[in-house]
């Protein structure tokens, strides 16, 4: 490549994959840098049709005429490449999907820096934003950190809180997330690419992994407490919401309130157009939001007028 002077911007690289890291992406073009290289995954099936579709870090970065590469790994110096001859001064990686062997971590004048959804060291790993919900966590965050060779143990360049409500499924607080993460890389950058951020190592206590979030953690046992089933349901929304069966029928469950009443384990006491009312170890939970197989999510009401369940069934864990 042509030697650059000292006046030029960053050659700044990019590496993700999902809506979360896009956010990032859209800012970053936005900041007075070069972006030589766009790093995401390969193009996966999704959808009825089970189409091949390019991930939305993808998406973004050729509406805006940039350079994409889709290696299924980087441990090879030929599928390396193409990060080499960009000779970017960073790397900036968030939610790529792909652990970086050092050979990449070194690439970079500056090396490699990554936007992750808490604030570590609590919840490293695969979905802290969902892991978060479920443990009943007040806040979480983001943080922002220069990358080694563990999995989220780097030290932490700067972070943001951001409260989690009683309300907020992973949905709503992904987004208010991302958008935070994309401020947070934006409002670094600057003194980071100047020298002017001190790493700080992550403190010795409080780590803990969150778990990539698997289908069978969708079945819903009833001995346990309403509240945390109630978690467990705004956790687990969008995917892979809640399940139970009733007479041999399986039905996803979406949205609940938590009640204090108590009520036998998976029997129902009460169902109408409020909600359909299942006991639990401790409390009751308030179904408001339901789904058949096949079909759609549905309000209450909605879900009633086509599926009939009557109070004095009992709820259990899907066979």
């Amino acid at each position: 490549m042509p030697s650059r002077s000292l006046t030029d911007p960053p050659r700044i690289a990019f590496a993700g994959t999902p809506e979360f890291a896009a956010r990032a992406l859209e800012a970053l073009i936005g900041f007075d840098c070069d972006i030589p290289l766009v790093l995401t995954q390969p193009d996966r099936p999704a959808g009825r049709g089970m189409k091949l579709t390019p991930s939305p870090v993808k998406a973004c970065a050729l509406a805006h005429g940039l350079t994409v590469d889709q290696p299924d790994t980087l441990k090879t110096p030929e599928l390396r490449a193409p990060l080499v001859e960009a000779a970017p001064d960073l790397l900036v990686v968030v939610a790529y999907g792909m652990l970086l062997p050092r050979a990449v971590l070194d690439i970079p004048r500056l090396g490699c820096i990554n936007i992750h959804a808490s604030l570590l060291p609590r919840w490293r790993g695969a979905a802290p934003i969902q892991r978060a919900i479920e443990a009943g966590d007040a806040r979480t965050g983001i943080t922002l950190m220069q990358m080694d060779i563990g999995l989220d143990t780097g030290p932490m360049l700067a972070e943001h809180v951001v409260d989690i409500t009683d309300i907020d499924t992973t949905a709503t607080l992904h987004d208010r997330l991302a958008e935070a993460g994309a401020r947070l890389l934006i409002d670094t950058l600057p003194d980071l690419l100047a020298g002017r951020v001190t790493p700080r190592a992550q403190p010795d206590h409080g780590a803990c992994y969150a778990a990539k979030i698997g289908k069978t953690e969708a079945a819903l046992d009833f001995r346990r407490s309403a509240s945390e089933l109630g978690r467990r349901l705004r956790a687990f929304d969008p995917f892979p919401g809640g399940l139970m069966s009733v007479d041999g029928t399986p039905i996803k469950l979406w949205r609940a309130e938590v009640l204090a009443e108590p009520g036998a384990p998976g029997l129902i006491s009460r169902v109408d157009d409020q909600g359909v009312v299942i006991g639990c170890g401790a409390g009751s939970l308030c179904i408001t939001e339901l789904q058949k197989a096949g079909g759609r999510r549905l309000p209450v009401a909605e879900f009633l007028r086509g599926h009939a369940l009557a109070a004095g069934q009992q709820a259990q864990l899907p066979g």
